[in-house]
């Protein structure tokens, strides 16, 4: 902010930390802020404003956004330091959403720009997400008498080459007699350890990886887990190459 030429200022943006790609990795940004047993430097993060909401002393809040952001650009420039200015493309929403995703993206932003700054949720701002489901083997479950049908969460697995890959778990999405009927399923097929190498949580309960769950994410996080995972339904259907498979060579589990 000092390298700003303001006396005072509000600004609305998201701090990001970039991969290879340019895409925001929110795993590397926990590190950054500090999470997670992080040990990169918060200078790798940076702000992206999408937003200008006070001025030197002045409200702007009730202006179009399109002259916020008019305003927003002639303050930040075409700099590339830590703040930047946040891109923004006039599309058809629904080709947009689906190159984001194509892309890896989380999703994406549409907002009426004749529209004042409102806080809380409205009409003028739709946050999109794009949602990827793919098919996954169970290799175990936690037990938990406070969740619906005993299930506390699933734990996953990939097709890795010829071997398997522990990929995180799903613990939401479920319906009292989904988990029920499942965990009746899973404890037909129990087992001692786990079928994945290097996978020893404990309490958990390890089962045959015979059974598939289709399940909606979000992304993947940096070590190569599934984020914001929600359990959509058990594929009975699915033979093995329906079972999403890792690159043999990524890093990762």
């Amino acid at each position: 902010m000092r390298d700003l030429k303001v006396d005072s200022a509000i600004l609305d943006g998201e701090a990001v930390v970039l991969d290879d790609r340019g895409a925001s990795d929110f795993g590397a940004l926990q590190q950054a802020l500090g999470g997670r047993g992080g040990r990169r430097s918060s200078a790798s993060a940076l702000l992206y404003a999408f937003d200008l909401l006070y001025l030197n002393g002045h409200d702007l809040r009730s202006m179009p956004l399109a002259d916020r952001r008019a305003m927003l650009e002639d303050l930040i420039g075409k700099q590339h330091s830590s703040i930047r200015m946040s891109e923004e493309v006039d599309s058809e929403g629904a080709p947009f959403l689906k190159l984001a995703c194509e892309l890896g993206l989380e999703g994406i932003i549409a907002k009426r720009l004749d529209a004042p700054y409102r806080s809380g949720r409205g009409g003028d701002w739709l946050k999109i997400k794009c949602v990827q489901s793919e098919t996954f083997l169970i290799i175990g479950y936690e037990p938990s008498a406070a969740a619906l049908g005993g299930i506390g969460r699933l734990l996953l697995a990939a097709r890795k080459g010829k071997t398997l890959a522990y990929v995180g778990s799903v613990g939401t999405g479920f319906t009292t007699k989904t988990a029920t009927e499942l965990k009746r399923r899973l404890m037909s097929v129990l087992i001692e350890k786990s079928a994945v190498a290097g996978v020893t949580t404990k309490g958990m309960r390890w089962v045959e990886p015979t059974l598939a769950a289709e399940v909606d994410f979000r992304a993947w996080t940096g070590d190569g887990k599934l984020r914001h995972a929600s359990f959509k339904s058990v594929r009975d259907d699915a033979d093995v190459g329906q079972i999403y498979a890792l690159d043999p060579i990524s890093p990762g589990a």
